[in-house]
């Protein structure tokens, strides 16, 4: 069965809306080796929507570094109720996108990375479907936005790893608690 993996950006406060605005200042080569480390055994992304228009947007007009170029190979999974059609070597989740995804799952051994956190994410994760999550803690506190959760849901997890970066990033790897 194939493992599905998170990565998500959160500022201190626990923001996941438009890290574009705040995480840029943070990044270096320890933040690239990491996200390569995460890319290189990924055989598919897993993508909601609002993250695939804005990857789509971006990542094909890139190219030339081992990251980039895989990142725009890989087949993408696409979770949408409103997309009728996708490019960038995508394909739309047909039917419930966490059944889809469970489908997914089931189809072969190795990995799903799973970019951009919203209600799929957490539906992802209450489902049982994610296996771990790479939450980026950014030092810096963002005041507005969209949090990880929802407020009022509790889901415990069990702390799998802590990376530290020099630049200030912290990036806690977790579990789904049995």
């Amino acid at each position: 069965m194939r493992t599905l993996i998170e990565s998500t950006f959160l500022s201190l406060d626990g923001m996941v809306s438009n890290p574009e605005a705040w995480s840029m200042p943070y990044w270096n080569e320890e933040h690239q080796s990491y996200s390569q480390r995460l890319l290189e055994p990924a055989e598919g992304l897993v993508l909601g929507r609002e993250t695939y228009e804005g990857f789509a947007e971006t990542w094909p007009t890139m190219s030339g570094d081992p990251y980039t170029d895989k990142m725009n190979a890989l087949p993408k999974y696409v979770a949408s109720r409103t997309l009728t059609e996708a490019t960038w070597n995508a394909q739309i989740l047909q039917g419930d996108a966490v059944e889809a995804v469970a489908a997914l799952k089931q189809e072969g051994d190795g990995t799903l990375l799973k970019f951009g956190t919203g209600p799929f994410s957490y539906d992802l994760l209450a489902a049982g479907l994610l296996d771990e999550l790479h939450l980026w803690y950014f030092p810096v506190l963002s005041g507005v936005g969209e949090h990880l959760a929802p407020i009022g849901e509790i889901t415990h997890l069990e702390l799998a790893d802590t990376v530290r970066f020099d630049s200030g990033i912290v990036v806690l790897v977790l579990r789904p608690k049995a």
